[in-house]
């Protein structure tokens, strides 16, 4: 058996499968992020490892953790987690949503203008570097006790083995890989003040990182033998239980952030538009990705805030798109700024053209068009990289609303694929990395595509309109920017 472990933002996931790959026993933990001041996000990652204990014992009633040969991870990416000499924990990590750090990305930039051609991305206040240097720039007492910085899931991988590892496709986050040649720049650490020791060694996503510790085996019952594999960032960890190595491909994540993702067998680049450039989980593949930060936590919020039940405010949605979108108000889902394509932390979320008449039914939809909307922004600045998407599949929690998926799918012109496991695909591409790396299978003999279960075709009906109102959208964003730093810094 092998074990998967997606460390999400708000939730931690453990699944197991056997050697056909089929799906065991999987559990889950929710856990609260931290929001300290506007656009900042934080987390506590004892809460990561109490949600890790709280799954595996779960999982233990049913299953014998023993037969278990070999653990994987999922996780989300950037996440600043700072350790000391001791290896205890500095301060809550930094996570992938926080925009606190956007002036250090603009002193990185102009310091060397040639990160942006090793990394192939923009400075952006989502991934770590920045974090660190603000860290440097306002909490020194903090930064000069820095002894080992992890990201989020490598830091649980350390808590079961004692060791300091971070996969390819999850290091190229954190803005200090040169991520064409696949290892750890010094001209990168040099702009934060820091060194290769403190950064943990590098691995490829099926390559051994050690074993579970005496400590961890004794407390859950593993085998004192069973093996670590390096794993992968959220996103490449689904592309995995995706089975997508192959340009061509493509995935998009409903979650809380919202991605679009596909394999290059080549490092490609287009950062003007805010699109990322990463090393893929696999030897010598690369991906290309774009990323709006906020995409389901939109839903979670307006669900939270006007106290509607998920169920009611799809059913409210559905009412509208299957009616007249035509005088709908508009949403900006810019709840934490944004990456692709605008690279904009201050921008944030807003109606506009509500009127008297402005329903709840009126509103639900508007939400669930504006991320929309800013899904087809993304695919956009995709496509500008010559890459035609043959095949994409849909993933993540906001991937069981087919009426949602249309809508999408009429925007981006594409047809979409649903697969088994939608939902948790990132934990099964974990799963599917320890299998792999154990037993040293060829990748493209191993990791087929999953069973397909719906296929959503776009609607002839809506598209017309919908582009419209995409364009208006655009205008509404670009009113908006003009004065979106001075609103946000007041």
């Amino acid at each position: 058996m092998y074990l998967g472990i997606d460390l999400g933002t708000s939730s931690i996931k453990c699944l197991i499968i056997d050697d056909s790959q089929k799906v065991l026993n999987s559990s889950s933990t929710e856990f609260s992020l931290s929001t300290p001041q506007n656009g900042w996000a934080e987390q506590d990652p004892l809460l990561w490892i109490q949600g890790l204990t709280d799954c595996l014992n779960s999982i233990s009633k049913k299953t014998n953790l023993k037969d278990v040969l070999a653990i994987s991870f999922s996780g989300q990416m950037h996440g600043a987690t700072c350790l000391d000499i001791d290896n205890n924990i500095i301060r809550p990590s930094i996570l992938w949503n926080d925009t606190r750090s956007f002036a250090e990305c603009q002193e990185m930039m102009l310091k060397n203008p040639n990160i942006m051609d090793i990394t192939g991305n923009l400075a952006m206040p989502g991934f770590t570097a920045p974090k660190i240097l603000w860290m440097k720039n306002h909490e020194p007492e903090y930064f000069n006790r820095i002894r080992k910085i992890l990201l989020p899931k490598d830091y649980i991988r350390f808590y079961l083995s004692a060791e300091f590892y971070s996969d390819m496709s999850d290091a190229s986050g954190t803005y200090w890989l040169n991520v064409g040649e696949r290892k750890w720049s010094q001209e990168l650490l040099d702009l934060c003040d820091l060194t290769i020791d403190q950064m943990p060694n590098l691995c490829e996503g099926t390559e051994q990182t050690g074993v579970v510790s005496k400590k961890i085996s004794e407390q859950f019952g593993f085998s004192s033998n069973c093996k670590i594999y390096g794993g992968a960032g959220d996103n490449a960890a689904g592309a995995a239980g995706l089975g997508l190595f192959q340009e061509g491909d493509g995935s998009i994540s409903l979650g809380t952030s919202g991605v679009i993702f596909t394999p290059t067998l080549k490092f490609k680049k287009n950062y003007q538009d805010a699109t990322h450039s990463f090393c893929h989980c696999f030897p010598e593949t690369w991906h290309l990705m774009t990323v709006m930060l906020s995409c389901t936590s939109n839903i979670n919020w307006f669900s939270n805030t006007f106290k509607v039940s998920l169920e009611s405010f799809f059913q409210s949605f559905e009412k509208n798109y299957n009616s007249n979108i035509t005088q709908q108000p508009f949403y900006l889902p810019y709840l934490a700024g944004e990456r692709t394509p605008i690279n904009d932390p201050f921008i944030r979320g807003s109606f506009s053209n509500m009127g008297l008449q402005t329903s709840m039914d009126d509103l639900c939809y508007s939400v669930i068009e504006g991320i929309s909307f800013a899904i087809l922004d993304n695919y956009l600045s995709l496509e500008k990289t010559n890459l035609n998407l043959d095949n994409l599949y849909v993933i993540g929690g906001g991937s069981q609303n087919y009426s949602w998926l249309e809508m999408i799918s009429t925007l981006l012109q594409k047809k979409l694929t649903l697969t088994e496991e939608s939902s948790s695909m990132a934990a099964l591409g974990a799963a599917r990395l320890a299998l792999v790396g154990y037993n040293q299978y060829p990748v493209d003999e191993i990791l087929s595509k999953p069973n397909v279960i719906k296929t959503i075709l776009p609607n002839s009906k809506n598209s017309e309109e919908l582009i419209k109102r995409f364009h208006l959208w655009k205008k509404i964003y670009n009113q908006n920017k003009s004065i979106a730093q001075d609103i946000n810094q007041s």
